[in-house]
């Protein structure tokens, strides 16, 4: 610190006032919307990069996340999305996912959809069980946000995806439905990485005795994700800011 003249030094003690608030889940491109942001500048990330190194600011590493098997499928559609994760516009591409967390020794699932679009969390649910039931309120949770929305809907195959109930939805809902290939994790690479921002931003850097505490923690992160987590890719902007704007 001592190294750096006072302007220098009064952006590294912002740096590490920023480090602290957001609980260390920001790199150094991050830092650098944010800062910019706060401050009216336009700081170079490579500055940035420098000054977090030498008030030693490290963000959170992520940790590669398990494979498992998938069940027998009684519906299978076509990988119709394709690995072409952009969208031209709001509730076109649709992606959704179930993931594993835990309370108290216990398991929960999480449930989501996300908008190709901006990356937004359109829709999700929390339950005790991985079922049908999880999977079929998410998607008449983001229906009813989306009520006009014909989206392609994007999945692995999953048992609930499969079945021959949730088909019937997305036909109902005038959908169409498309499918990961076995044993391709990144045909689906959109929600997986945001499943690993969770994780590594907020759900491993606690414990949670109850499902409410857990509940709680992915409320507040998510909010924060669709609304105050800034991105490069969306000209520095949050999901929400983003997607209002092509509005």
């Amino acid at each position: 610190m001592k190294r750096l003249s006072p302007k220098w030094r009064f952006f590294t003690n912002k740096l590490a006032i920023l480090h602290e608030q957001i609980g260390g889940i920001y790199g150094y491109r991050r830092m650098t919307l944010n800062m910019n942001r706060r401050f009216k500048k336009r700081l170079n990330h490579k500055r940035i990069y420098r000054l977090m190194k030498i008030a030693k600011l490290e963000c959170v590493i992520r940790r590669k996340k398990k494979r498992y098997g998938k069940a027998t499928p009684q519906h299978v559609s076509e990988n119709i999305l394709n690995r072409e994760f952009k969208a031209d516009k709001p509730n076109q591409k649709w992606v959704t996912d179930v993931t594993e967390l835990k309370y108290g020794g216990r398991k929960a699932y999480l449930s989501a959809i996300l908008d190709l679009h901006e990356g937004m969390v359109v829709s999700y649910v929390m339950g005790k069980s991985n079922n049908n039931a999880l999977v079929f309120k998410t998607l008449n949770q983001a229906l009813e946000v989306a009520s006009n929305a014909r989206p392609l809907l994007h999945s692995d195959r999953g048992f609930q995806y499969t079945s021959h109930q949730f088909r019937r939805m997305i036909e109902n809902a005038n959908m169409t439905q498309s499918m990961s290939r076995v044993g391709r994790c990144i045909d689906n690479g959109p929600i997986e990485s945001f499943w690993g921002k969770l994780k590594c931003e907020k759900y491993r850097r606690n414990s949670y005795e109850t499902f409410e505490e857990l509940q709680s923690a992915i409320d507040e992160y998510i909010h924060f994700y669709n609304h105050n987590r800034l991105q490069e890719k969306l000209n520095g902007l949050s999901p929400a800011e983003y997607r209002a704007k092509a509005v």
